[in-house]
């Protein structure tokens, strides 16, 4: 029996299982494709509120520091 191609000993179920498997193969590509796409989103997100939230700690440090100046106190180190 020969192939689609005229190949010897390649049967037809053979082709029709390589095609089966680029179909899956290109859905599992198409769905990694749309996770790295939902990764990078998440990414842009995680960084855009990191940088947020280091403008608001600095804000809440630059607010502490004035208070205390108000209050006649010397600043103190955070940590301590």
């Amino acid at each position: 029996m020969s192939g689609p191609n005229g190949d010897l000993g390649m049967p037809v179920e053979a082709d029709a299982e390589g095609e089966d498997d680029e179909a899956e193969y290109a859905a599992i590509n198409s769905m990694l494709d749309q996770i790295n796409s939902c990764l990078d989103h998440l990414e842009e997100k995680n960084d855009h509120l990191h940088a947020r939230l280091q403008e608001l700690l600095e804000s809440n440090r630059q607010t502490r520091l004035e208070f205390q100046q108000q209050l006649g106190e010397a600043p103190s180190d955070a940590s301590t």
